[in-house]
């Protein structure tokens, strides 16, 4: 049997083209007699409009820009944390229809550090490898996944816009948050800060309700 240790990469394979300025257009139009369709703004009056719309508590601006994200090597103990941000879209890896065998599974840092909670932890992997391989020779894959653990490996693709994305950093990167969502926020947000600087800084969090 080969089981596997997994570790967590997020992709951001998808965003709203020029993110800022399409929040920063939308804010302008709330504010503006005329339409927006060929307004052209510069680099200033972007960031004074998305820093206008943070100010006064504009936040339905942020709702017109959405990123999609490719998530790998999650626990499901996490995956389920991940969903009750509702206003996400998610489609998650299939239990039912991706027969594996070897299931991948995630350890916690405090597990690998201690050398007997990591090998007790590692026997009870195993030998729930080896009753899920005998019982899906017996009994359909959907029912023999019934005792894979929270430590099973998922994979999701999700989607936000920037309101709910800067909601769920707002929570997630809090100290306070568990520790794997926590580095999935993170690396999330490193990647949505590459492309809208100015949206999801800490500054921007620190001024989101």
């Amino acid at each position: 049997m080969r089981l596997r240790e997994s570790t967590l990469q997020v992709k951001l394979i998808s965003h709203t083209p020029m993110p800022e300025v399409v929040v920063a257009t939308a804010m302008r139009q709330s504010r503006f007699k005329g339409g927006v369709s060929e307004l052209s703004l510069d680099r200033k009056e972007i960031v004074r409009l998305i820093n206008l719309a943070l100010n006064l508590g504009h936040f339905s601006v942020f709702e017109h820009i959405s990123f999609t994200f490719a998530i790998e090597g999650i626990s499901r103990a996490c995956s389920h944390q991940l969903v009750r941000h509702r206003f996400f879209s998610f489609t998650q890896q299939s239990q039912r229809y991706v027969k594996e065998f070897d299931f991948p599974y995630i350890v916690p840092e405090t597990i690998k550090n201690n050398k007997e909670a990591y090998k007790e932890f590692n026997r009870v992997i195993w030998e729930i490898g080896r009753v899920y391989k005998e019982l899906v020779n017996v009994v359909p894959f959907e029912d023999a996944r019934f005792v894979l653990p929270n430590a099973t490996e998922t994979k999701i693709v999700a989607t936000a816009n920037a309101r709910e994305l800067m909601h769920f950093f707002k929570l997630r990167l809090d100290e306070a948050a568990q520790w794997e969502i926590r580095n999935l926020a993170k690396k999330m947000f490193e990647l949505v800060n590459e492309v809208a600087p100015v949206i999801f800084s800490e500054d921007s969090l620190e001024k989101f309700q």
